[in-house]
């Protein structure tokens, strides 16, 4: 018992020290970020090398052939024919009268704070108007949409709730539902959802885990009949326990505590409206907190939306 639990203590002890070199080395400071993008034409020439850079032939005159800068536009032309490609197009800056430079910072702003960004704060720091400060952060959480891989391993699952004035601890009618899994030492994923029951939850939880997944959740009536689709193991914290024989939802519940903080700390207030997009926000923050966010989101970026 003593030599298991020693090789388990040692196996984390590494893993954290690799974590840890990992996160050292992942770093992307804004001194490296103005280096790489000092001006709008940077910023254009790296949404067009994204996007065409390995082009060699026009699509209009078929011929090989280099595009060159048009002045005074944000395109490229064919030396051939002319024919002219907008990198803008189909990407987040689309249709946006705003620099690049304030785009691309505002990105930045965004991938460095831990507890996200409002739109007061990127008013007062990029000298936009609220309403633009407001939808270039709706766009860039664009960016963070949850994939669709499933959870795989021993995952956790569990619910919360989000907003609302009442502070009653079963008053939830006028509180958002939000569900979570996460994979142990892994991923989480999290939605809302139209009321917390097994009618709503275990659809969620069949679509985003793997079936020969081993679930552990607490003993909330939503997941009585989550054992015919994963090996189900729970823990009761009705009775004050939360940890038994290795069964627990910590993760979940600190990934809760973290979105809640950030949420009443630098927004505020959500409305239910948006409320799944400031989720999968943090959802993306959590799950890329081994490695440098901006280039991540800028990458996302410089893709057709």
């Amino acid at each position: 018992m003593n030599k298991k639990y020693n090789t388990y203590s040692l196996l984390n002890s590494l893993t954290d020290k690799y974590l840890a070199c990992t996160i050292r080395g992942m770093r992307y400071t804004y001194k490296q970020f103005q280096a790489e993008y000092p001006d709008d034409n940077a910023c254009l020439q790296a949404v067009f090398d994204n996007r065409y850079g390995d082009l060699k032939f026009c699509p209009k005159c078929a011929a090989e052939t280099k595009f060159y800068r048009v002045k005074k536009r944000q395109s490229y032309a064919c030396m051939h024919c002319g024919y002219q490609l907008y990198p803008l197009a189909n990407t987040i800056f689309r249709s946006s009268r705003t620099p690049l430079t304030s785009w691309f910072h505002a990105i930045y702003l965004v991938s460095v704070a831990k507890n996200g960004v409002s739109a007061k704060e990127l008013e007062r720091h990029l000298g936009v108007t609220y309403k633009t400060a407001w939808r270039m952060a709706k766009q860039i959480r664009l960016l963070m949409k949850q994939d669709a891989e499933r959870l795989i391993g021993v995952v956790e699952a569990d619910e919360t709730y989000i907003g609302g004035r009442r502070r009653q601890a079963h008053s939830y009618d006028n509180k958002v539902p939000v569900v979570g899994i996460a994979e142990k030492r892994g991923k989480i994923k999290a939605k809302v959802v139209d009321g917390a029951s097994a009618f709503t939850v275990m659809p969620y939880l069949k679509a985003n885990i793997q079936p020969n997944a081993v679930l552990h959740t607490d003993k909330s009536k939503i997941y009585t009949n989550a054992h015919r689709d994963f090996k189900h193991l729970t823990v009761d914290h009705g009775v004050g326990h939360y940890v038994e024989n290795g069964v627990h939802t910590n993760n979940l519940e600190g990934f809760w505590s973290q979105l809640k903080r950030s949420i009443n700390g630098t927004y505020h207030y959500v409305s239910p409206k948006y409320l799944d997009s400031y989720v999968s926000e943090f959802v993306f923050r959590y799950n890329h907190r081994f490695e440098a966010v901006c280039p991540v989101l800028l990458e996302r970026a410089l893709k057709r939306s």
